[in-house]
Formats: structure tokens, C-alpha cells, sequence
């Protein structure tokens, strides 16, 4: 039972939740009152003090800070006051005398090369450093003014040549003095001006285009080590800068001499040169700073190594053998990539500068390849004109034979023998060796050609070549498996072209190739490659046995459908595997090849559509190919209409009955399965496919027997339509019954309209129209209870 305490506490605990209630209630009040009073200001405030207030926005920022704008001013500055020194030295110097002339000019530019001076004591590092810039300026004035006053007799490019060198050995004692140790301009534009005596002298001596280009490539010498021994700053920045522009241009100098070399003396200068380019930028590579740095400059270093030793042998060998000279310097430049001593970027770019060698000497064997490759292919126009007499006959048809082809085969030897050998890294080993094969490929290839050997033996040479390449197909590693199917397929078009010239040789090859990839089919990881060109080639074999009989195109078209058929026969045999939409894409293609073949002969044409729709039913007989019906139907349909075109049958039934009889038949069975099909998708297209071709032959026909026929059987399709309910054999079944009927009535309505008088057709029209309107309502009523019934109607 529930505990209940004695009245006395009972009464004590009321009391004490009273006050609690009475408590909570006036703290309540209080908050309600004020939530009412706040609620009655806001009620009365303006809409301008309620609107929120948008908060101001920040100040703007400076787009520039303060040291930017200090610095364009400073240099800004120093450029006008340039512009102002040369002004006056080209201008107003004639105006004075040469005591002037020398009294303004030093004492200006003592003055500006001093100031820098004061302006570091105090603070101004930039201004010292634009009033620097601007002395600079005003020693190359006073060289200019020195020759235009005092030496103007003297030879100007030699003049420039001292200047620049003095300027630079002054400007580099300016910048190394105690007091101008904190300035960043005088050493480099020291290092920029030294740049130009050895080119200005050498241009001055009269020196030819050997000593130009050695004093570039000197230049670029003293750069580079200056690149090497100088600490990082805008100094060596600069010598970098000279480095690569000067010796750039240098490279090209020596490079154009040794291609333009006339013998072997001129050929082995360039060579000189170019090794000094190679030597120093050997030298920067394993000595200078970065990794990228290093790694370009060897490639550059073993680019010219190559150009330098192969321009030398060039020089003394035929045309021909200039390419094969080169790349036997790179192939031994390989030797410097085993040596321990060399840091890992010389080494990896000597190896990179070989490699570029020995691919640009493949590409130079591509020529060979192509015209043997498609040179064949113009056989193709003259089909079976004559066994040529050799191998280079068969591929040189309408294609110039290279010059350089005798030493091709050497180059893509060499190339795959490096590949083989040299290469030994784990990643790189199984690719090298994949690229060995193929350069061993082409140079099987060209080689029947290039010995001229007979053409019955340069054909079996491709013949093992595809079969060696199929029967590598079996390798398991799979780039291995692709390359040397690429190879098979690659190989046997062009026998397949070589073999265009003779019938037997064609009959031959056609026949070995369809075996061979026959043959290597069994493999299921190829067969969706060598299936289809089996298929291929086996069509090709028929198309040529039927032209060797001298046989009709037409009646070829048999032979070449008989692979079509042994293609969808193939390809139910094959299931579900990845062969099966190829070999059935390429049956489809053979068929239509057939169609093609047999199109100027009618019935031929019509026998091959037939049995391209007995093919295509065969294959719809599979669960997964159930819609190639539909293209077994069309192909029936097309058989039948060419079959009576040649007939010369004109009456349009014939041709429209072949196709509702089927539509009719497959929309029955497809409201047998699904009775919510329409009517319209079931048997619409049937019923119009022979109704409305018939209706308009009806109304073009002067005979009574179509009208008849074609009425008869509108009424007995309306009959059907009404007593099962359907709704589009009732429309389209009366309405045809009714413009039949419509056009048979015709000549009488014209008849009895033209023996009444000429009132009596309005007069007859003003009647209809009033007993129209006199019965609109029934009418209407009449009307929607026939839409009622069709709309009840399926």
C-alpha cells in the first residue's frame, strides 16, 4: 500500500511547494512585463533606428609599400639623370672646349661614384645604390666621349674592345673597395661588361668564324668558373646568365662550322670546338650547383661529345654512313656511365644524351620501314599483274627507294643490341628488351628488300616472321603477348600486299595466313585478335578464289557469305567469351562485304539477303541475341522486294503483304503475352504497312478489282476491330473503307451534281447546314458516346 505521511507533515510539505509556486509565478510576471514594455519601444521606434546598421568599412590598405615606391623612385630618378648625362654628352658636348669637356665630365662622374659613399655612412643603402648605377652609366659617357673627342681616328670595334675591359676591371675595383662593400650593382655589371672584349677583339683582329666562336666558347669558359667559384648572389647569377647565353652561342657557331665542314681539316677544328663546348659544360656539371643544372649540362656535354667525334668521321665518309658514325660515338659514350668516379647526375645524363642519339638514328631508319611497310600497297591497282623479280620490286611500286636503306639494317641492330645489353635496370630491363625485338623485327623486315632477294623467298620470309611472331603469342607476360601480336598482324598485312601481285602467290598466302591465325585462336588471351583476322583473311581467300574461277562478283558474294555463316556459327560456339562480339562484328562486316558484291545483280541479291536473314534468325535464336531478329525480318522483308523487283512486279501488295503478315503474327503473340499492349503498337504498323500503300494505289487505279479487294478487306478488319474491341483495326479499317468507298461514289456525285442547276448546290449546302445545326446537341451526344465506346476499346 501507498505510504502516506501524518497530516502534520503532509500539511508542512504543501506549504513549503506553495511558496515555490508562488515564487516561480512572480518571477515569471516580472519577465513579462518587461518582454511588454520592450515590445511597445520597438513597436514605436522610427524604421531609420530600427534599421540595422552597416558597420564602416576598413580603411583602405596601401596597394604598395613603402620600400617598393622608395625603390621605383631611386631608380626612376637614376634613369632620368642617365638620360640627362647622355643628352649632354651627344648634344651639348660640341659646345664647350676640351678643357671644359674634361672639367665637366670628371668632375661629375668623380662626384656620382663618390657620393655612394656618404649616402652608406647615413643609411641609404638604395639611394647609394641608384647613384652608383648612375656613375656606372657615366664611365661607358666618358669612354663614348674620350672616343669621340681624343681617338675618333681609331678603329671603333678594337676601341670597344679595350673600353669594355677597362670598364670592367674599373667597375670590379670600384665594387671591391672597403667603402663600397655593401653595393650589389658594381660587380655584376663588372661581370656583364667582361663579357664582350674577347668577342670585340677577336671582331677587330679580323679573325675568321673559328676564332670567334673559340672566343665565345672561352668566355663561356670564364663564366662557368666563375659560376663555380663565386658564393651565391647577383654575381653569380650574372656568370650564370653569360654561361648559358654566350656559350649557347657559342655551340651553335661550332655546330653550324661542323655541318658546313668541307673536309677533314675543317671538320676536326669544329670538332675542337665543340669538345671545348662539351668540356665545360663537363666541368660545370660535376662541379657546379643543382641537381637539374648538372643533369642538363651533362646531356649537353655528352650531345656534343657525339657531334664533336661524329662530324670528325662524317667529314671522310660517304653521305650514308654519317648517321651510323654517330651513333657509334654514342654507343661508346655508354663506357662513361660505368665509370664509379662520376657523380650520379654526370652519369645519368651521359646515358640520356647516348639514348636521344640512338633514337634519333631509329627515326632515320623510318623511311625504310614505311616504303616496305606501305609500298605494297600499291599493288592494289594492279591486282595480279605480274610476279615482280625481286623483293625490293615487290614494295618499291609507286615509292622512291631511299638512298640510305644498305646501312638501315646496321643502325637497328646496333640500337637492339644496346637495348639487350646495356640496359639492366629491373623496371627498365623487361621494356629494353621488348624494344630489342622490335628493331629486330624491322631490320628483318627490310632486309629481303635491301639484298634483293627473289620474290618467292622475300614472301616466305614475311610468312615466318608471322608465324614466329603468333607462336610468341603464347609468352605470358602480357606487353610481350601485345607486342608480338601487333607484330603478327603488322607482318601479314603487308605479305597480304606483297602477295596482291601474283593469283597463285595470293591464293597462297591468304590460305597460310587463315590457317596460322586459325591456329592461334585455341589461346583464349589472343583469340579476340586472331579470330577476327582469321575471319578476315578467310574472306579476303574467298573473294580472291571466286575472282581466280572468273567468276561474277554476284555469284563471289556466295563464298564470301559462306564465312559470315561460319563466323555466327563461331561465335554461338564461343558463349560468353571476350572473342565473341569481335568475330561477330566482323561477320556482320563480311555480310555486308556479300551484300556489296552482289548488288548489281537482282537476284543474287536476293538469294544473299535471304541467307544473310536465315544467318541473322540463327543467331536471334540465342537467348542473349534475341533483337537480331529484328534485323533477320528486315533482311527477309528486302529479300522478297528485290526478289519481285526483278520480277518486275509492280502491284504494291506483293511488296507490303511480306511484312503485315510477320507484324501481325508477332503483335498476336505480344498481346498473347502482355494483353496491355495497345492495339496500336500490336497491329497498327502491320495493318498500315499494307492498308495505306493499297488505299493510295486504289485511288490512282481506273480497274474496279483493287477498289473491291481493298474495300472487302477494310470491312472485315473494321469487323475484327468491333467485335474484339480493338481500337486500331476499327480506325484504320473504316477509314480506308470509307475513302474507298468515297472514291468509288466520286464519279456519280460529279455526275448528279453536274445535271442540277446551278442553285441547287448552294441550295443543298444551306439545307445540310440547317439540319446540322438543328441536331448539333444529339449530335455532340451522339459523338461522346462513341468516344465512350472507343475509349472502352483496347
Amino acid at each position: 500500500m501507498t505510504h502516506l505521511p501524518p497530516p502534520a507533515e503532509e500539511l508542512r510539505l504543501l506549504d513549503a511547494e506553495l511558496r515555490q509556486l508562488d515564487a516561480r509565478r512572480a518571477q515569471l510576471l516580472a519577465r513579462r512585463a518587461w518582454l511588454v514594455a520592450a515590445l511597445h519601444r520597438t513597436r514605436q521606434a522610427s524604421p531609420a533606428q530600427a534599421r540595422i546598421r552597416a558597420p564602416h568599412p576598413p580603411p583602405p590598405r596601401p596597394e604598395t609599400a613603402a620600400p617598393s615606391v622608395q625603390n621605383v623612385l631611386l631608380v626612376l630618378g637614376g634613369v632620368l639623370l642617365t638620360l640627362a648625362a647622355a643628352v649632354f654628352t651627344l648634344v651639348s658636348w660640341g659646345h664647350m672646349g676640351i678643357a671644359g669637356r674634361a672639367l665637366v665630365l670628371g668632375a661629375v662622374t668623380l662626384a656620382t661614384l663618390a657620393a655612394p659613399v656618404v649616402l652608406l655612412k647615413r643609411g641609404l643603402r638604395s639611394t647609394a645604390e641608384s647613384v652608383a648605377g648612375l656613375g656606372l652609366a657615366l664611365t661607358l659617357l666618358d669612354a663614348y666621349a674620350l672616343h669621340a673627342a681624343a681617338l675618333s681616328g681609331t678603329d671603333g670595334t678594337g676601341y670597344a674592345a679595350a673600353a669594355t675591359a677597362v670598364l670592367a676591371a674599373t667597375w670590379t675595383a670600384y665594387g671591391l673597395l672597403p667603402a663600397m662593400s655593401a653595393l650589389r650593382l658594381p660587380l655584376p655589371c663588372a661581370l656583364a661588361a667582361a663579357q664582350f672584349p674577347p668577342l670585340l677583339g677577336a671582331l677587330a683582329a679580323d679573325a675568321g668564324p673559328y676564332p670567334i666562336t673559340a672566343a665565345l666558347l672561352v668566355t663561356a669558359g670564364l663564366d662557368a668558373v666563375a659560376v663555380v667559384r663565386l658564393p651565391a648572389g647577383a654575381v653569380r647569377v650574372t656568370a650564370v646568365v653569360g654561361a648559358y647565353g654566350v656559350g649557347g652561342w657559342g655551340v651553335l657557331g661550332a655546330g653550324w662550322l661542323s655541318l658546313t665542314a668541307e673536309g677533314p681539316g675543317d671538320a676536326s677544328r669544329a670538332g675542337a670546338l665543340l669538345l671545348l663546348a662539351a668540356a665545360i659544360a663537363a666541368g660545370s656539371a660535376r662541379r657546379g650547383p643543382g641537381v637539374g643544372h648538372a643533369l642538363g649540362l651533362a646531356i649537353t656535354s655528352g650531345l656534343l661529345v657525339v657531334g664533336a667525334l661524329g662530324g670528325v668521321a662524317r667529314s671522310g665518309l660517304p653521305s650514308q654512313w654519317a648517321v651510323p658514325a654517330h651513333l657509334v660515338v654514342a654507343i661508346a659514350l655508354l663506357a662513361a656511365v660505368r665509370v664509379e668516379r662520376l657523380p650520379d647526375a654526370m652519369r645519368q645524363g651521359l646515358a640520356w644524351a647516348s639514348g636521344a642519339v640512338q633514337t634519333l638514328a631509329v627515326l632515320w631508319t623510318l623511311p625504310v620501314v614505311a616504303v616496305v611497310l606501305l609500298g605494297p600497297a600499291g599493288w592494289l591497282g594492279r591486282v595480279w599483274s605480274g610476279a615482280p623479280s625481286d623483293a625490293r620490286a615487290a614494295v618499291v611500286v609507286d615509292a622512291p627507294w631511299p638512298p640510305h636503306a644498305a646501312v638501315a639494317p646496321m643502325v637497328l641492330v646496333a640500337v637492339a643490341a644496346v637495348l639487350a645489353l646495356a640496359v639492366r635496370a629491373g623496371v627498365w630491363r623487361s621494356r629494353a628488351r621488348l624494344g630489342a625485338l622490335g628493331l629486330l623485327w624491322a631490320t628483318a623486315l627490310i632486309l629481303p628488300a635491301i639484298l634483293e632477294i627473289p620474290y618467292v623467298f622475300g614472301m616466305l620470309v614475311l610468312g615466318v616472321m608471322t608465324a614466329a611472331a603468333l607462336s610468341a603469342c603464347r609468352l605470358a607476360a602480357s606487353a610481350a603477348q601485345v607486342t608480338a601480336l601487333v607484330l603478327a598482324l603488322v607482318t601479314a598485312a603487308g605479305l597480304t600486299l606483297v602477295a596482291l601481285a601474283s593469283q597463285s602467290a595470293t591464293l597462297a598466302v591468304l590460305s597460310v595466313l587463315t590457317a596460322l591465325f586459325a591456329a592461334a585462336s585455341w589461346r583464349a588471351d589472343v583469340s579476340p585478335f586472331t579470330a577476327p583476322a582469321a575471319l578476315v583473311h578467310a574472306a579476303a581467300l574467298a573473294s580472291a578464289s571466286g575472282a581466280a574461277a572468273d567468276w561474277p562478283a554476284a555469284r563471289t558474294a556466295l563464298l564470301v557469305l559462306a564465312v559470315a555463316a561460319a563466323a555466327a556459327a563461331l561465335a554461338a560456339r564461343l558463349g560468353v567469351s571476350r572473342a565473341t562480339v569481335p568475330v561477330e562484328a566482323v561477320g556482320a562486316a563480311v555480310g555486308l562485304f556479300a551484300v556489296a558484291l552482289a548488288v548489281t545483280d537482282p537476284p543474287m541479291l536476293a538469294l544473299v539477303l535471304a541467307l544473310c536473314g536465315v544467318i541473322a534468325a540463327g543467331t536471334a535464336l540465342r537467348p542473349e541475341r534475341r533483337p537480331v531478329g529484328y534485323a533477320a525480318t528486315a533482311l527477309f522483308v528486302l529479300a522478297a522486294w528485290v526478289r519481285l523487283a526483278a520480277w518486275d512486279v509492280g502491284t504494291p501488295e506483293a511488296y507490303t503483304l511480306p511484312v503485315t503478315v510477320p507484324a501481325l503474327l508477332v503483335g498476336a503473340l505480344r498481346r498473347r503475352r502482355d494483353p496491355r499492349v495497345s492495339s496500336w503498337t500490336a497491329y497498327g504498323p502491320g495493318l498500315a504497312a499494307t492498308l495505306l500503300p493499297s488505299l493510295v494505289a486504289a485511288w490512282t487505279d481506273p480497274q474496279w478489282t483493287r477498289p473491291l479487294l481493298l474495300g472487302a478487306a477494310a470491312l472485315l478488319v473494321t469487323l475484327l476491330g468491333a467485335r474484339h474491341h480493338l481500337r486500331a483495326p476499327l480506325v484504320l479499317g473504316g477509314s480506308v473503307l470509307s475513302l474507298v468507298t468515297l472514291h468509288e461514289l466520286a464519279p456519280y456525285v460529279v455526275q448528279v451534281t453536274g445535271a442540277l442547276p446551278r442553285w441547287a448546290p448552294p441550295a443543298l449546302a444551306g439545307l445540310l447546314l440547317l439540319a446540322l445545326g438543328a441536331t448539333y446537341e444529339q449530335r455532340i451526344r451522339d459523338v461522346r458516346r462513341v468516344r465512350e465506346v472507343l475509349g472502352r476499346m483496347d
